[in-house]
C-alpha cells in the first residue's frame, strides 16, 4: 500500500493537479534492504525538479523514512516518490496557499532476461516525437505522454526499448533510458537542453568518465550519427547499464570497451 501524505492509503483527492494536469515531479530508485541507493543525487534532483515547478520538496529524512516503510515485504523492489502542488479549484491558476501532497510507494524489481545485460538489448525508433518545452527540459515532471504513446508502438517481448526523436529529427533518448555513444573512446549523449529527462545514471557515467579519463560530449545526435557508433548503451536507476545489440533499421553492435567499463563504473562508484 503506498503511502500518501505519510498514511496508507491508496485513496487520492479528485481534486489533485497531478492528477489534474500532471502538476508535479517524481524520482524512481532502487532499494536494498529497504534503503534507497544513491540517495543524496536521486533527492538532490528531487529537490532541483521542484524548485523547477516551484514546489515544496519534502525533507530528505521524512521520504526515506517513507521508502523504508513503503518496502516492508519488498526489501529490493523499486521505489518511487511523486510530489504533487496538491488539490485545487478548477482552472490553471496556482492555488494561493497550496498544500503539496506527498505519494511514496514500492513495486517489485521487473524480471528481464539475464542476456539484456551481458549481451544487449534489441531496440526500435519510435514514430512518437519527444516533446519540445526548454523550461521542462531534465527534470522528471508528470506529465510523460510522449513516452506512453512512444511505448504503446509496439508489443513485441524481444525489443527492450524505444528511442524517441525531437521535432528536428535528433535524438532525445529512450521511453524510460538515457542514451550514449561511443565514438573513437569518447562517451557521447544527447543534449537535452529541450526535453527529456537527465537521469542519475547519466550524470554519473559523465562524471566517472571524467573522473578516469575519457572524454565526454553531451551534443545533438542525429540517427546517421547513432548508425556510424562504435557502442550503443542505455541507462536508468533501475535497470543500470544494457548495452544495445539492435536497433531496427539502424544497425547492430556487440558490447565493447566503454560499454564494459561504464557498467563497472555504475557498479562499483558512487
Amino acid at each position: 500500500m503506498p503511502l500518501i501524505n505519510g498514511v496508507a492509503s491508496g485513496a487520492l483527492d479528485l481534486r489533485d493537479r497531478g492528477l489534474a494536469y500532471g502538476d508535479g515531479v517524481f524520482r524512481t530508485l532502487r532499494l536494498h534492504d529497504g534503503q534507497a541507493l544513491l540517495w543524496d543525487r536521486h533527492y538532490r534532483k528531487l529537490a532541483h525538479d521542484c524548485a523547477v515547478l516551484k514546489l515544496s520538496c519534502p525533507d530528505p529524512a521524512l521520504l526515506a523514512r517513507e521508502l523504508t516503510q513503503a518496502s516492508a515485504g519488498e526489501p529490493a523492489g523499486v521505489g518511487k516518490i511523486t510530489i504533487t502542488r496538491g488539490p485545487g479549484a478548477r482552472g490553471y491558476a496556482l492555488p494561493l496557499r497550496p498544500q503539496p501532497t506527498r505519494i511514496v510507494s514500492v513495486s517489485p524489481a521487473p524480471m528481464r532476461p539475464a542476456e539484456w545485460v551481458t549481451d544487449g538489448v534489441r531496440v526500435r525508433l519510435c514514430a512518437t516525437r519527444a516533446t519540445f518545452q526548454p523550461a521542462l527540459a531534465g527534470i522528471k515532471h508528470l506529465n510523460r505522454l510522449d513516452s506512453v504513446l512512444a511505448r504503446a508502438e509496439w508489443d513485441d517481448a524481444e525489443i527492450a526499448e524505444g528511442l524517441l526523436l525531437d521535432h528536428r529529427g535528433d535524438l532525445v533518448g529512450g521511453t524510460m533510458s538515457n542514451l550514449f555513444l561511443a565514438e573513437r573512446g569518447a562517451l557521447v549523449t544527447p543534449d537535452l537542453a529541450g526535453g527529456g529527462i537527465a537521469g542519475v545514471q547519466r550524470e554519473r557515467l559523465l562524471e566517472h568518465a571524467v573522473s578516469h579519463g575519457v572524454a565526454t560530449r553531451v551534443e545533438p545526435v542525429s540517427v546517421a550519427r547513432l548508425a556510424a557508433a562504435d557502442e550503443v548503451f542505455l541507462v536508468n536507476s533501475v535497470i543500470d547499464l544494457w548495452p544495445v545489440r539492435a536497433i531496427d533499421g539502424v544497425g547492430i553492435w556487440a558490447p565493447g570497451p566503454l560499454t564494459t567499463a561504464a557498467a563497472r563504473w555504475l557498479r562499483d562508484g558512487d
